[in-house]
């Protein structure tokens, strides 16, 4: 080895040890400072975390409508054909070939030039004093007619489940972009100090699109939602392994707090701070979440409302009830999401089974919202990803994805009650009246929200990104 190769590993020696003594020594002596001051005095308040990346609540561009958000995902896609939209023209031709003038230039993945209409599988009769038209299957949405809003011509461009779904989640089909509801987090912030701003609730089957329908993107991560497991721990590891108690892990945690502040001061790294938010969420989680999950003390009148038998069972009423309960406490966006729609076959009873499952507790959220006071400044959303074909796919009882036109209902958030927005063809093949695209629909969500669509943005990779991309016009036609 010659002098040279000597004097460079000696240096590199030296160094090391300069930078151990100089950037560790410090940090142990504070440690061990830390944890002699710690029988003496509290512990340090918590500093707040940028504002970039900061979940105290924040004011709109102007006065909302509403203030919180319940989105009721019904993934799958729900026949508008056997709930909402009545065709009697449909029942008539049952079984003949579509005009052929009605599939030019027409492409579906399952369906033929060669196959016929299939008729609506339920009658449909007037309710309320709206005298809007639904089907026999939804005897409880019924009774809270007069106060949804119901859009009949929605759109979108994509054809298959997982892109579909990202998109009416976020207003891309592509992977990556931020949810609706992380935006309206991003814009808002939370009422909540000891729960998760946005919340997010499974029952059936997890969704084609997976987490990126609920994903953050390229937000900061205090802003994606938080999924909640409906049995054991809401949140994993929520509980403390055996032989940590209280003191043992908060003074941990203080530990790990200093040193991410030592990590973001030195690094300027948002998602550093997202962490130590993330660590001091998850402290408090371990009282609010488990009180939040134990719904026996609700009254036996509201589990009768909402159809609850037994309050341990995870299921899509239980968590309709939570839904209540979360922005109650302060959580601004709770999404549901309820994979089970997709009939391709066996139609007739699954689409039954379905409304079993969802129609009651759907209806009981709403007016629950409603005697409560919480209606009027909350944004209730229900729908799925596209709608089904006229035509018949999969042997004689079933429909294929059609994005051209389905049915969304919203409620309470200034919007029209009693209301039905747009129209489709006598088949319900195609919009004929006042289209609302998907981009539509989330600028019109946002405008309820206090927020020009346009003006919601977030630099990322050198271009202002927005929940509608360059799309999107407000629907004023549905507020009140």
């Amino acid at each position: 080895m010659n002098l040279t190769e000597q004097l460079r590993i000696a240096h590199a020696r030296q160094l090391s040890r300069r930078w151990f003594l100089r950037e560790c020594g410090v940090g142990l002596a504070g440690i061990a400072a830390h944890s002699l001051l710690a029988k003496d005095a509290a512990p340090a308040a918590i500093p707040a975390a940028p504002s970039s990346t900061s979940l105290a609540p924040k004011a709109p561009h102007f006065t909302p409508k509403a203030k919180r958000v319940i989105y009721m995902f019904q993934a799958g896609a729900p026949s508008h054909l056997e709930l909402f939209d009545s065709k009697p023209e449909l029942t008539k031709r049952d079984g003949q070939l579509p005009p052929a003038e009605l599939l030019k230039d027409y492409r579906a993945a399952f369906i033929n030039p060669k196959s016929a209409l299939l008729g609506p599988k339920y009658k449909f009769a007037k309710h309320g004093q709206s005298g809007i038209e639904l089907s026999e299957l939804l005897p409880h949405t019924s009774k809270i007619v007069d106060d949804l809003c119901f859009v009949r011509s929605m759109q979108t461009d994509a054809v298959n489940h997982a892109p579909a779904q990202i998109m009416m989640n976020t207003g891309s089909q592509q992977f990556g972009r931020p949810s609706f509801g992380s935006w309206t987090l991003y814009g808002l912030g939370s009422e909540s100090a000891d729960l998760p701003g946005y919340v997010v609730l499974t029952s059936a089957k997890g969704t084609s699109g997976g987490a990126s329908n609920y994903g953050c993107g390229f937000l900061p991560t205090v802003y994606g939602g938080i999924p909640f497991r409906g049995t054991g721990d809401p949140v994993l590891y929520l509980s403390n392994p055996k032989g940590i108690d209280a003191p043992a892990q908060r003074s941990s945690l203080d530990t790990l707090h200093r040193l991410n502040d030592l990590a973001l001061a030195e690094a300027g790294d948002p998602e550093i701070a997202a962490r130590i938010a993330s660590y001091e969420l998850a402290y408090k989680l371990q009282t609010s979440a488990p009180e939040l999950m134990d719904l026996s003390s609700e009254p036996p009148h509201i589990l009768e409302l909402y159809g609850i038998k037994d309050v341990k069972v995870s299921n899509y009423a239980r968590n309709c009830l939570l839904a209540r309960r979360l922005i109650e406490r302060g959580v601004r966006f709770v999404q549901l999401f309820h994979e089970a729609w997709d009939q391709h076959g066996n139609l007739t009873k699954d689409v039954q089974k379905n409304c079993a499952d969802t129609d009651q507790a759907s209806a009981a959220l709403v007016a629950d919202l409603k005697q409560r006071g919480l209606l009027d400044d909350t944004l209730v959303v229900w729908g799925g990803e596209f709608g089904r074909t006229p035509m018949v796919q999969g042997g004689n009882d079933g429909r294929d994805h059609h994005n051209r036109c389905f049915t969304m209902w919203l409620a309470g958030g200034g919007l029209k009650r009693g209301h039905v927005h747009g129209a489709t063809d006598d088949l319900g093949f195609n919009v004929t009246q006042d289209p609302v695209h998907v981009h539509d629909l989330n600028a019109t969500l946002l405008h309820a929200l206090g927020f020009d669509h346009t003006r919601l943005t977030y630099r990322f990779q050198g271009r202002d990104y927005r929940l509608t991309d360059v799309h999107g016009e407000v629907v004023n036609a549905l507020f009140a």
